[in-house]
């Protein structure tokens, strides 16, 4: 399957301004197209953090999502949050990794009402206790509405 690139940000709709009163017909209804990139994860063995993609400025980070697939089986607690470098768990606190499932993420810092006037990177950051698991996959998604810019 082919891919399309666009520079963005994407807008869709079709009616572009109002221009009197009927919904449907002269309303604009133009919003920003939702965005999301993802990244494996490799949740066994040594703490390891793994870049998922980088957000636009002046986006707003509408959530994240950790999708176990393979459960981690380190002898000791292990996790995973999502956030940046700055701030791990921005989007998504810690959650165990040690059954398969899939967690959205329930309450995100202020910095996901809008990511700032540069770009940011976001991050996944396993921390495995003993970090002696020999089995663990994830994929972390991160879902954005490319620069809503709404600060």
């Amino acid at each position: 399957m082919g891919t399309t690139t666009f520079t963005g940000p994407i807008k869709a709709g079709d009616i572009l301004n109002t221009s009197g009163s009927t919904v449907g017909t002269d309303i604009a209804n133009v919003g920003f197209v939702v965005m999301a990139q993802s990244a494996v994860i490799d949740i066994a063995g040594a703490s390891t953090t793994t870049t998922i993609g980088y957000v636009p400025a002046d986006s707003k980070v509408l959530y994240a999502v950790l999708n176990v697939t393979t459960a981690n089986d380190d002898g000791t607690a292990s996790t995973c949050s999502i956030g940046t470098s700055g701030d791990a768990d921005a989007f998504l606190s810690a959650t165990s990794v040690q059954s398969a499932g899939v967690t959205f993420s329930d309450t995100m810092t202020s910095a996901a009402t809008d990511v700032g006037t540069t770009d940011v990177q976001v991050v996944a950051t396993f921390t495995a206790t003993a970090g002696n698991g020999t089995a663990g996959v994830a994929d972390a998604t991160i879902v954005y509405l490319q620069a809503a810019n709404l600060s």
